[in-house]
């Protein structure tokens, strides 16, 4: 849409420029960049399910000090991803992603070195800080990409990190039986250094620069978007989005329209940027303000929904391969046979990720982010019921691959949906406060799959699961606005 400025100047927004750029080669390198980073985060969470057994056994842990190898990383993810958020959206979205690189590569690789307990959980807990920048590759590239194809690339970049599960669970099952769990921690830092080696020649996001009053750099930037994907510029000049354009889309809930407002007279020059501390805490009282405070509180919980079921599932994998030989002291087999069905388990469960995958692209812009969603926790709720009661190894791991794909879909689904109900200025803060609270579930959840399980608690540790995917699935029903096919708004409200 190009409108009148002035006497007969032309202006266009953001979005009108990148659907008049289209989808090319650009963002497929784009595309690729960010992979690389969500490769790297699933090679790293992955790890644990692997790690923790094998120096469980190589330095006699406890089923606690097992878990907390798990847990430490959570705790730094949980500080990561606050921290990284704030810094992106102060500093920029480049900014955020390299730091986490250097931090997550750095800390990995020391990390296959430790000498003893304690200081493989502090080089975990760093690798965690590193990790928590996973949002700012998904917001990054998400910023790139047209309204009308952002449900479909966005499942496309979720792929990546099925890509790096499934890598992981296979490199895993190379390395470990012959070199042990310290090649598998250097192994899999690598991706985070290739994220360093092509950092020189990622762009910023031209929607963050233009938030910014950054024009000129923003023109820059798409006009090498355009030549790159053999596409031409609108005419006239860039400016944000217009509040009547944007309120004309949404009247269907008072605090959908609030989302989209434009504050009058900020262009976002650099003139009013503060120190981060009091960044951090501002973009905290604007995520929790009357007009947004439900939409974010309702996200928290579906993050810690979605990160306590999805990475339990993933832990329980490895806990449940037994079937009905759930304690430890019970397990007669031979740690060979034991390390072969947790290899094949995991690797079985990971590929659970494709059809998941597959089905999110398929219902994410048919039937809108919020019931796709809801349906994909209601159906993992009703799969993992069997599991209250101990089961055969056989059809442990078919549900808990039933469960996985359910469960797989509705977390990428939440990433693609996150990043559409906030405002360009508030946009990785507001993702990077959502997965921190996700990060608790995720430092609590390993506490319920190692502990409740090997305290022969099987049940317990289910109904908790279930309690908390069905409670995050009326939270997604709970959301005031759906955004499938909607303009991203470049403003915080006012």
């Amino acid at each position: 849409m190009v409108l009148q400025i002035g006497d007969g100047v032309s202006s266009f927004t953001m979005d009108d420029a990148l659907l008049s750029i289209g989808f090319g080669k650009f963002q497929a390198l784009v595309l690729c960049y960010a992979g690389m980073g969500w490769i790297s985060e699933a090679m790293e969470m992955m790890l644990l399910s692997f790690v923790g057994p094998a120096v469980q056994l190589e330095w006699n842990l406890s089923p606690q000090q097992e878990s907390f190898i798990t847990s430490v990383v959570f705790a730094g993810m949980l500080l990561g991803a606050y921290s990284w958020g704030i810094i992106s959206d102060i500093h920029g979205r480049r900014t955020g992603f390299l730091f986490t690189a250097l931090v997550t590569s750095g800390a990995g690789f020391l990390s296959s070195f430790a000498p003893n307990y304690l200081s493989l959980l502090l080089s975990r807990f760093m690798v965690g800080i590193g990790l928590g920048g996973g949002p700012v590759l998904a917001s990054w590239f998400l910023e790139f990409i047209p309204a009308p194809h952002r449900g479909k690339w966005m499942v496309i970049f979720s792929a990546f990190w099925t890509i790096g599960t499934i890598f992981e669970a296979s490199i895993a099952w190379a390395i470990m039986p012959r070199f042990g769990w310290r090649w598998l921690l250097a192994f899999s830092s690598l991706p985070s250094f290739l994220l360093l080696l092509f950092y020189v020649v990622t762009p910023e996001s031209p929607r963050y620069l233009c938030m910014k009053g950054q024009i000129c750099d923003a023109m820059q930037v798409l006009e090498q978007m355009a030549r790159a994907n053999s596409k031409g510029m609108p005419l006239g000049m860039l400016i944000s989005d217009n509040q009547e354009m944007e309120l004309e889309e949404i009247t269907d809930h008072s605090e959908a329209t609030h989302l989209v407002e434009i504050e009058n007279g900020t262009n976002g020059s650099s003139d009013k940027d503060t120190d981060t501390k009091n960044e951090g805490i501002s973009a905290l009282r604007r995520l929790l303000s009357q007009k947004l405070i439900r939409t974010t509180l309702l996200l928290w919980m579906v993050f810690f929904g979605n990160a306590f079921s999805y990475y339990g599932i993933v832990l329980l994998t490895s806990e449940l391969s037994n079937g009905n030989r759930i304690c430890a002291a019970k397990v007669t087999e031979s740690n060979q046979t034991t390390n072969d069905n947790l290899y094949k388990d995991v690797l079985i469960t990971s590929f659970a990720e494709i059809p998941g995958l597959i089905l999110s692209a398929a219902i994410v812009d048919r039937i809108g982010r919020k019931l796709s969603m809801s349906s994909m926790l209601f159906v993992s709720c009703v799969v993992l019921i069997p599991l209250l009661f101990a089961q055969t190894e056989e059809l442990t791991t078919a549900l808990l691959f039933c469960a996985r794909i359910s469960i797989s879909a509705s977390f990428t689904i939440v990433y693609i949906y996150a990043p559409e109900i906030y405002p360009t200025s508030v946009r990785t803060s507001g993702i990077g406060i959502a997965s921190s609270v996700g990060r608790i579930g995720g430092i609590t959840c390993p506490l319920v799959a190692v502990g409740l399980v090997h305290g022969c608690h099987q049940s317990a540790a289910v109904l908790l699961f279930e309690l908390v995917i069905f409670l995050s699935g009326i939270a997604v029903c709970l959301f005031p606005f759906e955004t499938s096919g909607r303009n991203l708004s470049d403003s915080t409200p006012s």
